[in-house]
């Protein structure tokens, strides 16, 4: 049986060479850092549960991924616009699961992803790689051509109680947001910014400011995170017999930056077509054409209405019977995001011309 060759040691990656091993292929793992989740130095992330009514645990379980990490599951946060409005938005079932991120962290997904693979007979090759080309499966992240938002902040030890704030307010993340994340002793401050990169260091001093004017902060032994984000629209998810998967297939939501679900569940799929030797661009085309696209409609209103995004979004929400009901409409790419997606193609052309591939 052929050796299966992945190129990068990232979710998507690891998801799909836990795939293969528990079919039974050889799999070889070439990641080019010594450890995996190298860019990744702590972060409290969010595993989003609302594209899908299938719970995000569920699913990585019927992809073949335990859950062998830390992962807390938190069904209400709190928004605030950085003036009046603080409204806390609940569900019946939990929002999203917080997870740590990076290859030297106790209880991170990464790490978490590692074990299974080994456990399942996978080689990972840390500080090697092989050309594109000798990849069967690329899983290489974010492509810096590509960028169209980063983030910066720290993590730290805390008494808090477990707490998630969303702060939409763009003197202190243009066209993003900032947020404040505590779970068991542990926190994370970041500020995500969709423009003027340069100065993402003072944008995130004056989010920690805001936020520690919303709730008392309590910040023990602060270290610096902060990644980028990258999307890539109409490029390809194959170039022959090599699969894209993850970011290096663009697959990221240009909303909100939300990518962990749809990094392992592309990781799962590339796995499958090689395991029942289907076309994979026709099934990732299929998977997550229509989420891209309703990122892409997403980011449009989201700038466009600009300092009334939140009153607008609470009071759309209203409408439904739970918040997970509205988060699953703008996800999936509803009726009206089709009638809006020519006018914000063109628009995301023109304000981010690096994301078309």
């Amino acid at each position: 049986m052929k050796v299966i060759k992945i190129l990068g040691a990232g979710p998507s990656g690891l998801s799909a060479a836990i795939t293969l091993a528990k079919s039974g292929y050889c799999v070889d793992v070439f990641e080019k850092n010594d450890a995996v989740g190298k860019r990744f130095l702590g972060d409290l992330q969010g595993l989003e549960n609302w594209t899908d009514k299938q719970d995000v645990l569920d699913h990585f379980s019927s992809m073949n991924i335990s859950v062998n990490f830390d992962c807390d599951p938190f069904d209400a946060f709190n928004i605030c616009d950085g003036d009046a409005i603080n409204e806390t938005i609940m569900s019946r079932r939990p929002i999203f699961y917080l997870v740590k991120r990076g290859g030297h962290v106790p209880g991170s997904l990464d790490n978490g992803l590692r074990r299974q693979a080994l456990d399942a007979g996978v080689s990972i090759h840390f500080k090697e790689t092989i050309s594109d080309g000798d990849a069967d499966i690329i899983a290489t992240g974010p492509r810096s051509k590509e960028v169209c938002c980063i983030d910066t902040g720290i993590i730290f030890d805390t008494d808090m109680d477990d707490i998630a704030i969303a702060l939409v307010d763009d003197n202190v993340a243009p066209l993003g947001y900032a947020y404040l994340l505590v779970t068991k002793g542990y926190g994370c401050i970041c500020t995500v910014i969709f423009e003027d990169f340069k100065n993402v260091r003072r944008y995130f001093d004056k989010a920690r400011k805001a936020l520690g004017g919303i709730v008392k902060l309590d910040i023990r032994n602060e270290k610096t995170v902060g990644g980028l984000g990258s999307i890539c629209m109409g490029g390809q998810f194959s170039l022959g017999n090599t699969r894209f998967v993850g970011e290096a297939g663009g697959i990221q939501d240009m909303f909100w930056g939300f990518g962990i679900r749809t990094a392992v569940t592309s990781g799962f799929l590339a796995a499958r077509s090689i395991i029942d030797g289907t076309d994979y661009s026709a099934v990732a085309e299929k998977a997550f054409s229509a989420h891209l696209k309703a990122g892409i409609v997403n980011r449009f209103l989201w700038e466009k209405i600009g300092k009334f995004k939140i009153p607008i979004m609470l009071n759309i929400m209203k409408k439904y019977d739970d918040p997970m009901l509205f988060f699953r409409s703008v996800y999936n790419y509803n009726t009206s995001q089709k009638i809006i997606y020519p006018v914000a193609k063109c628009w995301g052309k023109r304000h981010y011309p690096q994301v078309w591939c």
